[in-house]
C-alpha cells in the first residue's frame, strides 16, 4: 500500500526524509533556489526544529542549516527514511 504524498513541510522536528522531488507547478524562481539550495532528489534532510509558529523551520541538508516558509517546503516532495 502506498503511503500519501507528504511534502517537505509535514516533517516534524528530529525526522529525516529523502527528496523525492520538487513540484514543478512551483513559480520557476522557487523552484530554481531549491535545487540551488541543495533540495535534489535523492537528497537527505532533516528537520532540525521550527519557530514557535510553525512557521519557519529550520533544515539539515547536505551538511548545511537553511531555513524555510511552509510555502517553499511545500514545494518539496519527500519520501521519509529512517534515522
Amino acid at each position: 500500500m502506498d503511503a500519501a504524498p507528504r511534502s517537505l513541510a509535514d516533517l516534524v522536528p528530529g525526522a529525516r526524509a529523502a527528496v523525492a522531488r520538487v513540484a514543478t507547478d512551483a513559480a520557476p524562481a522557487v523552484v530554481r533556489r531549491l535545487h540551488d539550495l541543495g533540495f535534489t532528489p535523492g537528497a537527505v534532510v532533516e528537520a532540525v526544529r521550527r519557530a514557535p509558529l510553525r512557521d519557519p523551520v529550520l533544515y539539515r541538508v547536505k551538511d548545511y542549516e537553511v531555513c524555510l516558509r511552509r510555502a517553499q517546503a511545500a514545494c518539496v516532495h519527500i519520501v521519509e527514511v529512517e534515522r
